[in-house]
C-alpha cells in the first residue's frame, strides 16, 4: 500500500469541505478524483504532499513514499528546458539518452525551440508542462495531477492519456474531462455531500452508484414517513381503547425506537438548455479562401474554404498557438479576414462564446442585468431562471461583474447565450472553469441542441461526440475534413512523434484489454449480486404499497359502518383491518431486511470485498 488516509476533516471556517475521508492507495491504482466545483479536491491533494494542514484524520504513506506533484512550484535551474527536463531522470535507471527526456518534452508540445530555451522567459502554461514533463521523467511512486489537461491541447492530451494509461505506479487525477479520466484511470474517488466513496470502474459506475444509493435513502426516508403516519393514526384512532392497549404501546415503543433520517438536500448544479431560433435557409455560414495573420507575424492559416449548412457540427482541432480562437473570432465577425470572406446569413442568429466576450463584460452589470441585456423580451422571471441555472440564485444575481471570478464570468455569458435564442453557437473552449458534472451537462445540452455548432475545444470526447467535420490545425495550415473525429484519428492523427509512448506497445494494448475484462466481470458480478436483490425489494415495496392502500380503505368502510350503526359490518371490517395491518407489518419488517442485504452488499462492492 503506497498510502493510507483515515477519518480526514478539513473546513476554512465555518464552511466543512469533507468529514471522515477515508481511502487507500495501491501500487498499480490509477484513481481518478471527481466533485464539484469547491467541494475540497484540490484541497485533499495538498494535505496529501503536507501543503495543507489536516484538521482531524491520519495520513500514512509507505516509507521512502516518493510523490510527485504537478502544482508544485519549481525553481528552474538549468540552462534549457531539455537540461532541467533531464535532471529529473530516475536516479534508479541509471544514465539514459536524452531521447527519454525529448520524447515527453514533445509529446507535451514542447518543440525544439522550446527545449533549447531557457525555461525562465517559457510562457505559464509551457512551464506547467515543463514541470509535468519532469513529474513523470522523475518516476515518483505516487504521481498526483491537478488539472493537467488545462494547459494541454488536444494533441499533447492525446498523447499524455495514452502515457498515463501504462502508469503502473500510483496515480490520483483531478480533471474536468471525463473521457480523459475515464481513458486512464482504474478507479474513482468522488467527494460527494462532504463524503467520500471510492468504486474501481469509470465514472459512469460511480454516478450510477451514487444515484442508487441516493434513490434507496429516500425510499427509506419516504416509507420511514409512511409508516410513522401509520403508527401515529393508530394510537390516535385506539388509543383509549382497552381492547387495543397493547398494540397501541407497541406502536409508541416503535416510534420511539424509530430512526430520523431526512431527506437529502438539493444540490445546486448548472442546467443549460439552449433556445433555437427558426431558421429556414440551405447555408448558415460560408467562409472563401480565408486567410489571416496579425501585422508583423507569420499566417495563422491561408486558402480555407467550406460550408456549414443547418444541423452540422463542427470542431476546430489543433495544436495551441495555431490560430484556432482567432479562426472562431474571424467566423464570428469580430475580426476581418485579410484574404477571402465569411458570409453569414442575414437570418441566422449566432451566439458567442470565447475568453474575449468574458472580458468584454461591462464591470457595473449585475449577473441579472447582464443575462436580461441578452433579451430583453424577457421577464424577470425567466431571467432568474437562467441566473439560477447558472448558480446565481436569490441575491448571487445581484452580484456586479467586477467581483466575479473568471469562472464565474463565465457562466454569466454562458448564461447571456442561453437566455438569446440562436441558430449558431461559436464556443471556444467553453468547459475551461467548469466542473466533470457541469462539463457533462453542457456535452448533453449541445447534443440536444438542434442548430449548429462550431466548436473549439481540447477535450476528445466532446469532439468525438459533437463533430461530423473538422478544421484540423496542421502542418502549418488549417484545412478541412469532412470527417468526424474518430476516423480521422485513424486514418490520419497527429503524427508519431506525438502519439508515441514509452514502453512496449504489446503490453499496454495487453493491459488495457485486461483493464476491460476487469471491469466487465466487476459489472457482471455486481449485476448477478445486486440485481435479485434489487426486484426482491421492489416486490415488497409493491405490497407494502397495496397493503397500505387496502388499509385505508378499510378505515374509510370502518368509519362508515360506525356511522351507520351496523354492528356486524364493523366485527368483519376490523377483523380485516387487523389482518392487513399485521400483513402490512410483516411487510416492513420484509423490507428492512431486504433493505439491509442490499446496503451490505453494495458496501462490499465499494470496499472490494466480492
Amino acid at each position: 500500500m503506497l498510502l493510507q488516509a483515515s477519518g480526514l476533516s478539513k473546513s476554512f471556517g465555518a464552511r466543512t469541505l469533507f468529514e471522515d475521508v477515508s481511502f487507500s492507495v495501491d501500487e498499480g491504482q490509477r484513481i481518478g478524483l471527481v466533485g464539484r466545483n469547491g467541494c475540497g479536491k484540490s484541497t485533499l491533494l495538498k494535505m496529501i504532499v503536507g501543503e495543507e494542514a489536516v484538521d482531524r484524520g491520519t495520513i500514512a504513506r509507505a516509507s521512502g513514499l516518493k510523490i510527485g506533484y504537478l502544482k508544485q512550484k519549481l525553481k528552474f535551474s538549468h540552462a534549457t528546458a531539455m537540461e532541467e527536463a533531464c535532471s529529473f531522470l530516475a536516479a534508479e535507471e541509471g544514465w539514459v539518452p536524452e531521447h527519454r527526456a525529448e520524447e515527453i518534452l514533445s509529446g507535451l508540445g514542447l518543440g525544439e525551440k522550446e527545449r533549447n530555451s531557457d525555461p525562465n522567459i517559457l510562457s505559464g502554461g509551457q512551464q506547467i508542462r515543463l514541470t509535468l514533463a519532469c513529474a513523470l521523467l522523475s518516476e515518483p511512486d505516487l504521481l498526483l495531477l491537478d488539472e493537467p489537461t488545462n494547459y494541454l491541447d488536444i494533441v499533447a492530451m492525446a498523447w499524455l492519456k495514452r502515457y498515463l494509461r501504462s502508469w503502473r505506479r500510483g496515480l490520483i487525477l483531478i480533471t474536468h474531462d471525463r473521457g480523459f479520466m475515464d481513458g486512464v484511470c482504474t478507479h474513482v474517488l468522488g467527494i460527494h455531500r462532504g463524503r467520500a466513496k471510492m468504486f474501481p470502474g469509470d465514472t459512469n459506475h460511480w454516478y450510477s452508484r451514487i444515484e442508487e444509493e441516493e434513490e434507496t435513502h429516500e425510499r427509506r426516508v419516504a416509507n420511514e414517513e409512511r409508516a410513522r403516519r401509520q403508527a401515529e393514526r393508530f394510537i390516535e384512532r385506539f388509543r383509549y381503547q382497552a381492547t387495543k392497549a397493547r398494540a397501541v404501546q407497541s406502536r409508541i415503543k416503535q416510534l420511539e425506537h424509530q430512526g430520523s433520517l431526512e431527506h437529502l438536500s438539493r444540490l445546486e448544479t448548472l442546467s443549460f438548455e439552449f433556445r433555437e431560433s427558426p431558421f429556414d435557409g440551405k447555408t448558415v455560414l460560408r467562409a472563401r479562401d480565408l486567410g489571416f495573420r496579425f501585422p508583423g507575424g507569420p499566417w495563422l492559416f491561408r486558402n480555407l474554404s467550406f460550408e456549414l449548412h443547418p444541423g452540422e457540427r463542427l470542431a476546430v482541432v489543433g495544436p495551441n498557438g495555431r490560430g484556432k480562437s482567432t479562426l472562431l473570432r474571424v467566423l464570428a465577425g469580430e475580426l476581418e479576414p485579410e484574404e477571402g470572406s465569411v458570409w453569414r446569413h442575414p437570418d441566422a442568429a449566432f451566439g458567442v462564446f470565447g475568453q474575449t466576450n468574458v472580458d468584454r463584460l461591462p464591470p457595473e452589470w449585475t449577473v441579472e442585468g447582464a443575462v436580461s441585456n441578452a433579451a430583453p423580451d424577457l421577464g424577470r422571471t425567466a431571467v432568474r431562471g437562467i441566473c439560477g441555472a447558472m448558480m446565481f440564485s436569490g441575491d448571487d444575481a445581484l452580484k456586479p461583474v467586477r467581483v466575479l471570478s473568471g469562472g464565474e464570468k463565465s457562466r454569466v455569458l454562458l448564461g447571456r447565450i442561453i437566455a438569446a435564442p440562436c441558430q449558431t453557437l461559436l464556443l471556444d473552449e467553453p468547459t475551461h472553469h467548469l466542473d466533470l458534472e457541469s462539463s457533462e451537462a453542457l456535452l448533453q445540452a449541445l447534443e440536444a441542441f438542434g442548430g449548429n455548432v462550431v466548436l473549439v475545444s481540447h477535450s476528445e470526447e466532446f469532439v468525438d461526440r459533437l463533430a461530423d467535420k473538422l478544421v484540423v490545425f496542421k502542418d502549418g495550415n488549417a484545412q478541412l475534413r469532412e470527417q468526424e473525429y474518430a476516423e480521422f484519428l485513424q486514418r490520419e492523427g497527429w503524427g508519431p512523434a506525438r502519439m508515441a509512448v514509452s514502453g512496449d506497445a504489446d503490453e499496454k494494448k495487453g493491459s488495457r484489454k485486461e483493464d476491460r475484462r476487469l471491469r466487465a466481470k466487476l459489472v457482471e458480478e455486481r449485476s448477478k449480486r445486486l440485481n435479485p436483490l434489487k426486484k426482491r425489494l421492489s416486490a415488497v415495496e409493491e405490497r407494502i404499497a397495496k397493503l397500505e392502500a387496502e388499509v385505508s380503505g378499510l378505515h374509510a368502510e370502518l368509519e362508515a359502518s360506525s356511522s351507520a350503526g351496523d354492528g356486524q359490518r364493523i366485527v368483519e371490517l376490523s377483523k380485516k383491518l387487523s389482518e392487513a395491518e399485521n400483513a402490512r407489518d410483516d411487510a416492513f419488517e420484509k423490507w428492512l431486511l431486504a433493505s439491509q442485504e442490499l446496503e451490505e452488499a453494495q458496501k462490499e462492492f465499494e470496499n472490494g470485498d466480492f
